[in-house]
């Protein structure tokens, strides 16, 4: 009998790499799961359903995220950065500037998706902000977007998997270490830095793969030829309005710690341009409108991702897929923590959230590794690899999502071709090798 988890997620992809819009992908692949499960046409809606509420603080949170985006980008300061940018680049004499400068954002898109995680912990949200005012100059640069891309997904990915601060707290600390010591394993003397570093070294040798791939210059048409979401004119950032900006970002920060909410860390922040004045109340309702377009197809998808997942969980055959392929290659560690790495990927990619993922796995995987003899810090190595697989490389996940919201403002940059794709080659083959090396000398 087929693994209906298994047919959806294969599905899923299936129609994500023909172009079916991935909404659409996430719907067609829920029904049919949850008819291969037996659950039957009624119930698999009302869980669909069901699911569907779990993803809308997530999609307001990014529509609140893509207003503040809009309204840090009208204050002129993002404009300011990109003229002077342009302004260096055309001021640079032959090649080696123009290197130069190119080095200079890759490090510093790669410096900002890194603080994104922990030091200024507002994941996405940074990317509407920076990349639209930019794109101008990537494209001066003939920059592959691809590259982009990766550049990011590395920084968001990589970040919260290694680092046990901010986002990676949650994911390495309360989410990872806390299931497997309620599944029985005794983690406390575990250093999570040590389980998790060469599963990162996996992603840093992606990293510099998609550098090698993608370092041959590509051309796209100038923004002003495409109709792209280039803002409207708007008044030459003085220092009081950079100073407002600077405050805002400041203000969202301090309270998305506070309440631990984006959504009410955005809403702050948005809150500074229209007490300041540098946002005007009569334009305020056009500004979130445009923020929450910017942001919208995040949003659905997200939303989306959450009814397909509790489809997947309604199903029941999640535990079976597990079991069925540890029991494949049992008496053999090697293969069998090659089996759980994959059962990993293929979990996350459907669910679109390691986050969401290792709940699932953990206490299905504890007991086997612990039957199998892994060490504890190879138990860690294993689940939180098996987590993080997929991430990179799913339709349905924001680290590659996020990105695309970027990147695409100008309809150049396909999310399946450019993002998707890009992503997967590039990060999980090298995470999947090098969690499984993890495994065996952990």
């Amino acid at each position: 009998m087929l693994n209906a988890v298994l047919v959806a997620v294969l599905v899923m992809l299936g129609l994500s790499l023909l172009r079916v819009h991935v909404v659409l992908s996430l719907l067609v692949s829920a029904l049919l799961g949850g008819l291969l499960s037996g659950l039957g046409l009624p119930r698999t809606l009302e869980v669909f359903q069901e699911g569907l509420a779990g993803g809308a603080e997530i999609a307001l949170s990014y529509a609140l995220l893509g207003a503040f985006a809009v309204a840090i980008i009208e204050s002129g300061v993002p404009r300011q950065l990109s003229a002077w940018l342009t302004g260096r680049l055309a001021a640079t004499q032959g090649g080696t500037g123009a290197a130069r400068l190119k080095w200079g954002l890759l490090l510093g898109l790669l410096s900002m998706s890194v603080m994104s995680q922990n030091l200024i912990p507002i994941h996405i949200a940074f990317i509407p902000m920076l990349i639209p005012p930019l794109l101008a100059v990537f494209n001066r640069l003939e920059l592959d977007r691809r590259l982009l891309a990766c550049v990011m997904t590395f920084g968001l990915v990589t970040t919260y998997m290694l680092l046990p601060y901010g986002f990676g707290e949650i994911f390495l600390g309360q989410i990872l270490l806390g299931n497997i010591q309620k599944a029985g394993m005794d983690v406390s003397g575990v250093n999570v830095m040590q389980a998790m570093a060469i599963p990162a070294l996996g992603m840093v040798a992606g990293l510099l793969l998609a550098l090698f791939s993608y370092r041959r210059p590509r051309r796209y048409q100038d923004l002003s030829a495409v109709g792209a979401a280039e803002p409207d004119a708007v008044p030459a950032p003085s220092p009081f309005r950079t100073a407002v900006t600077l405050s805002a970002v400041v203000a969202a920060f301090a309270v998305q710690l506070l309440t631990d909410s984006l959504m009410i860390g955005a809403l702050a922040g948005f809150a500074v341009f229209l007490a300041t004045g540098i946002l005007r109340l009569r334009d305020a309702d056009g500004v979130f409108n445009r923020g929450i377009g910017l942001m919208a197809m995040i949003g659905f998808i997200m939303i989306t991702a959450q009814g397909f997942a509790a489809v997947m969980q309604a199903t029941g055959q999640i535990e079976p897929l597990v079991q069925a392929t540890s029991d494949l290659f049992a008496g053999s560690r090697p293969l069998a923590a090659l089996a759980m790495l994959l059962v990993g990927l293929l979990v996350t990619m459907g669910i679109g959230s390691s986050f969401s993922t290792l709940p699932i796995i953990t206490a299905i995987y504890v007991p086997l590794c612990m039957g199998l003899g892994f060490s504890p810090l190879a138990t860690v190595a294993i689940i939180g690899t098996a987590g993080a697989l997929g991430d990179a490389g799913s339709p349905a996940s924001d680290s590659t999502l996020g990105p695309t919201a970027g990147l695409n403002v100008d309809g150049q940059h396909d999310h399946i071709r450019d993002t998707v794709i890009p992503t997967f080659l590039h990060y999980n083959l090298p995470l999947l090798l090098a969690g499984w090396v993890a495994a065996l000398v952990l």
